[in-house]
């Protein structure tokens, strides 16, 4: 087959495409030239400049695979690629060790003043008093994400003799304590670490997630690094807070905008900058580029990729009968991961009554998106959802069955963290989805964008209390649930709102006589 090298790709890549297959190295032409060439090949492989739109997919009628040799697929047309049968690969592993190797690269650099130094003698200048570093031995390390790249931080760490705390909503106790890590939450990392480490991808959530509220809380004798995504942190905040010396230094590697000029963070003191640069060592682009290679390979040659970023087609009939099902499952599972709050170690789903009748592969997938959506950059779907959910730590089984009780088809997540079990269930109903059951709890519920659930005793007016909190804040609520185990018992109930609930609104709610917990969901659902 043939394959159509658009950008400079490692020597080694190219050699194992050539292993097999004819390939043409055609780097630097233009948009209407690649338009023009593009339907006389079965595979691509890109890197991050050429733009494979929906155009350029549809003009590759031999197309059968895209690879992009990096990590993010952002320059592809993923739904494009999934309509038009053509899967689409990338190599999210090949830079972990360069991007981790980095990040210490910054914090030693911080931690001994080596570029303000360097800048110094360069001048002619021989001030050392003036460029008196720390140790970092004992320092404690405070890693924001414990994916491939947080982990292979800690385990540089731990030689470096640093103790470790870890933040991550989608790791256990136990599995942070296998990397020599205690597991806390995010405002005690800020308040406890010496060095601050980010390894979060950007999403709703983590936009913004250091402002100068957090930037407060650090010590001030503490770093700050970012080899993450630019815009987790808000560099505008961070600058002024170089400036107040409110914390002892920053390393940034990635910004909201790049190059990143006018960036207030170009004029800071104290922070050592370099221009994206994570991934960017001669062994991760052979790493990467052969990571891409082998799996275009494979799917060339009719194998399954293992990090294919987009799901396969499937029959119509199938791909009729669970369209609904797969928002459905997406937001059952976004709901189950507000819901548990902490570590997720394994996830059962199950698929009742006539859907089971079909390949519901896509369903767990859909599920396993929703959960793990805030805590990966990876695309999660029919091909790595279950390599996605194995390096998590995730355990998933799927079943299915044809006994759906009262409900034509009923979908069910059950998930297991910490030795307890969070079930919740869904249906479409009149076409449109509904929660019908979470943990023992029965209920009939549209999911909306912004909810508000609630475990309290119940006792007469608690629902009016709750209203009343919510009317004072100007929170407007739409509909409403209520089910509870026994008169005068334990009650759960369920809010779909026009807005969210601001944390001051929630805190009055969780102090209210009878109320045993609060969550403030957000589904993902309509236009916010």
């Amino acid at each position: 087959m043939r394959i159509l090298v658009a950008e400079p790709l490692a020597a080694e890549g190219i050699a194992v495409l050539r292993e097999r297959h004819d390939v043409d190295e055609r780097a630097g032409l233009s948009r209407d030239e690649y338009l023009a060439i593009i339907p006389d090949y079965d595979a691509l492989v890109v890197r991050s400049q050429v733009q494979v739109d929906a155009a350029m997919i549809a003009a590759g009628t031999r197309l059968a695979v895209i690879g992009r040799a990096g990590v993010g697929v952002d320059n592809v047309d993923l739904d494009a690629a999934t309509r038009a049968g053509v899967t689409v690969v990338n190599a999210p592993t090949g830079n972990t060790i360069a991007a981790a190797e980095h990040t210490l690269a910054l914090l030693y650099a911080l931690a001994r003043n080596v570029s303000a130094a360097e800048a110094s003698l360069r001048r002619g200048e021989w001030k050392r008093a003036q460029f008196t570093g720390v140790e970092l031995r004992g320092k404690t390390l405070g890693i924001v994400g414990f994916g491939k790249i947080g982990q292979a931080v800690a385990a540089r760490a731990q030689a470096m003799e640093m103790p470790l705390l870890v933040s991550d909503p989608y790791v256990t106790s136990e599995q942070a304590a296998l990397h020599g890590a205690e597991l806390v939450s995010l405002d005690e990392i800020l308040t406890r670490a010496d060095v601050v480490s980010l390894h979060v991808p950007k999403t709703r959530t983590t936009a913004g997630m250091i402002g100068a509220a957090e930037l407060a809380r650090m010590k001030p004798t503490a770093f700050l690094l970012n080899v993450a995504r630019g815009g987790v942190v808000d560099e505008v905040a961070l600058a002024e807070a170089l400036a107040a010396g409110t914390i002892a230094g920053a390393a940034v590697d990635v910004f909201a905008a790049e190059p990143p000029v006018g960036s207030p963070l170009l004029e800071a003191p104290h922070a050592v900058l370099t221009p994206h640069l994570g991934a960017s060592t001669a062994e991760a682009q052979v790493r990467v580029a052969v990571e891409a290679a082998q799996q275009v390979v494979d799917v060339l040659e009719g194998r399954s990729a293992r990090y294919a970023v987009n799901a396969p087609l499937l029959t119509p009939e199938t791909a009729r009968a669970i369209a609904p099902y797969v928002p459905l499952a997406e937001t059952l599972g976004s709901f189950l991961a507000q819901y548990v709050r902490g570590g997720i170690d394994s996830l059962a789903v199950q698929v009742s009554g006539e859907l089971a009748e079909h390949d519901c592969s896509q369903v767990a997938a859909a599920a396993l998106r929703g959960l793990l959506e805030e805590t990966t950059t990876e695309r999660v779907n029919l091909v790595n959802a279950a390599t996605i959910a194995k390096a998590r730590g995730i355990g998933v089984t799927e079943t299915r069955t044809s006994d759906a009780g009262a409900y034509a088809t009923l979908v069910t997540l059950r998930a297991g963290s910490g030795g307890r079990t969070s079930t919740i269930a869904g249906t479409i109903g009149a076409g449109e989805p509904r929660i019908v059951r979470i943990d023992d709890y029965r209920l009939d519920m549209e999911p909306v964008t912004w909810m508000l659930m609630t475990s309290h005793r119940d006792r007469p007016g608690m629902v009016g209390r709750i209203g009343a909190v919510l009317g004072e804040a100007d929170v407007n609520i739409s509909a409403m649930t209520l089910a509870r185990s026994a008169p005068r018992a334990d009650a759960l109930m369920l809010l779909a709102l026009d807005d969210t609930v601001p944390d001051a609104v929630a805190a009055r709610i969780r102090a209210l006589d009878a109320i045993l917990d609060v969550w403030v969901l957000h589904l993902g659902r309509g236009d916010a």
